[in-house]
């Protein structure tokens, strides 16, 4: 691993994970895990990282979190045949347990109208192919289009939605590919915060994001975990790492398992 990754901060973190009983790796998917694709039900995770998240969790010292901004089905279909881990999908809205067990926080009927307008824009300006409906939001995506295609959707979908996003509960959020109206709460702070609720202090939790929406994350976890950006660019950010997938973010993931198993 490079020695720009190689920090005091990461290095004291593997040492408490080295001493520590139990641990908690959470994961964002696209970006993180899977490299953005075009047709997003074929993003797929990188070549080699199921085989160590499960080396990880079969380890049992460490539990695996995915928290993504997509829901939970879909973060099931795209990352199997891993499984027994726990999910928080939609940006919080969506938590299911590594036993099944799954909740979904209900958007109220304004919220909920709101939305349908901004579905009802992307219908009327005839974008409903770059359009996603998600539990408590909507995106336009534009990935792999050229860039004046790209201006041209952005500058309609801003025409419809910033009105819409002036609701006191909704948010209008840039992300690599595209535009998400959606829900101001839950975020995945939100998520990460109530991960940290449930473990004791000690407990060893890194959170790895590529995202603006895993900021959020970042900033909550502060002194209680170690926060890792993953991009193949560096841009400015909360988190106190950087990995550049696949290779960096695979080496982590090994290292995670010779602490983990003691080696």
């Amino acid at each position: 691993m490079s020695e720009r990754y190689e920090t005091p901060e990461v290095t004291f973190f593997f040492d408490r994970l080295k001493k520590a009983d139990t641990s908690v790796l959470t994961l964002d998917y696209d970006g993180t895990l899977a490299p953005f694709q075009v047709e997003r039900d074929k993003a797929y995770p990188y070549a080699g990282v199921i085989p160590l998240l499960e080396k990880i969790q079969a380890s049992g010292r460490t539990g695996i979190i995915v928290v993504s901004g997509r829901p939970v089905n879909e973060v099931q279909t795209l990352i199997a045949p891993f499984t027994g881990f726990e999910i928080w999908g939609a940006h919080g809205l969506e938590h299911q347990l590594a036993d099944g067990t799954h909740r979904r926080v209900e958007i109220d009927p304004q919220t909920s109208s709101a939305l349908e307008q901004a579905e009802q824009w992307m219908q009327s300006k005839d974008l409903l192919q770059r359009m996603e409906k998600k539990p408590g939001g909507i995106a336009a995506h534009w990935r792999g289009l050229p860039d004046d295609e790209i201006e041209e959707i952005r500058a309609k979908v801003l025409e419809g939605w910033e009105k819409i996003a002036s609701h006191p509960n909704l948010k209008l959020l840039g992300f690599e590919g595209g535009l998400e109206l959606r829900t101001i709460r839950p975020d995945k702070g939100d998520a990460i915060a109530a991960i940290l609720d449930e473990l004791p202090a000690e407990t060893p939790l890194a959170f790895l994001g590529d995202d603006l929406t895993d900021e959020d994350g970042f900033r909550i976890l502060k002194d209680r975990g170690l926060p890792i950006l993953v991009r193949q660019e560096y841009r400015e950010t909360a988190a106190r790492a950087w990995l550049q997938p696949p290779q960096e973010l695979l080496h982590f993931f090994e290292r995670w398992l010779q602490f983990t198993e003691g080696l």
